[in-house]
């Protein structure tokens, strides 16, 4: 991915690791364009970054992400890249859940059917482009699933088996497709505890390897942090290997720090 002179959507671009990029890539002299559902927090970011716009996107109502669409590439006619990274994350206690698992739904909407819907909707437009990205943002956790959020892992193993179909069916067009592979990061993703974990990695750290990555590795289609490769290839090492580390993981996940 060339990391300047693009026109870059972002969804969940006004908390986290969505803000982070989008910080980053406007003061790499890219058009940032920040979506999300809450306009308070879209104004914060963009009154702390003069150039930046935003637009209000409920990515769980599909009507509303075709109107989204169509208004911002009337808007934006240079926008030709997307970074799907909106998604929530919540514990789910598969005993004691209630039969309408709305936290599941929920999960699935936003994480999963929000990323197909919106690339759906832009794929038109940015097949028109000179040079296109589609940026998927996926987890450690889609290969090794932490089992206090069994949803949001499956949503985002999900997305990653989705990202290589979507590559594979786009190879042979001007639209590139990438996976963003975040570890446990330091962000209110799962609440203010999370933000202040010294398990996970700082998002500032985080911030810096993945830029560093896509601007020296253009042709990268997964980024994967040094911290997340032992989870993104656990399961290379063997059943007997993987079926250990799944329970050392989850064990140390499920005590409170």
């Amino acid at each position: 991915m060339k990391t300047t002179g693009n026109t870059i959507l972002i969804t969940g671009g006004g908390s986290g690791i969505g803000r982070g990029l989008a910080e980053a890539f406007h003061k790499l002299g890219n058009k940032v364009i920040i979506a999300g559902r809450r306009q308070q927090v879209l104004d914060e970011t963009t009154a702390a970054n003069p150039g930046m716009a935003s637009a209000v996107l409920n990515i769980e109502d599909a009507a509303s992400i075709r109107a989204f669409a169509a208004k911002l590439t009337a808007d934006f006619p240079a926008l030709n890249v997307v970074i799907n990274n909106a998604g929530i994350m919540r514990p789910e206690n598969l005993l004691t859940q209630s039969a309408d698992v709305a936290d599941a739904e929920a999960t699935i909407t936003t994480n999963l059917l929000g990323p197909i819907r919106l690339t759906a909707a832009l794929l038109p437009h940015f097949l028109k482009q000179p040079h296109a990205t589609i940026m998927t943002v996926s987890s450690g956790l889609a290969f090794i699933p932490m089992a206090l959020t069994p949803t949001y892992n499956a949503t985002k193993a999900a997305i990653h088996s989705y990202t290589q179909a979507l590559r594979y069916q786009l190879k042979s067009t001007n639209v590139e497709v990438i996976e963003l592979v975040p570890p446990y990061v330091q962000t209110e993703l799962m609440g203010s505890q999370q933000a202040a974990d010294p398990r996970a990695m700082p998002l500032k750290d985080y911030l810096t390897e993945t830029i560093e990555i896509l601007k020296t590795q253009p042709n990268a289609t997964e980024i994967l942090v040094e911290r997340v490769k032992p989870l993104r290839f656990s399961a290379s090492n063997g059943e007997e290997k993987y079926n250990a580390f799944f329970q050392q993981f989850n064990d140390a996940m499920n005590h409170p720090h």
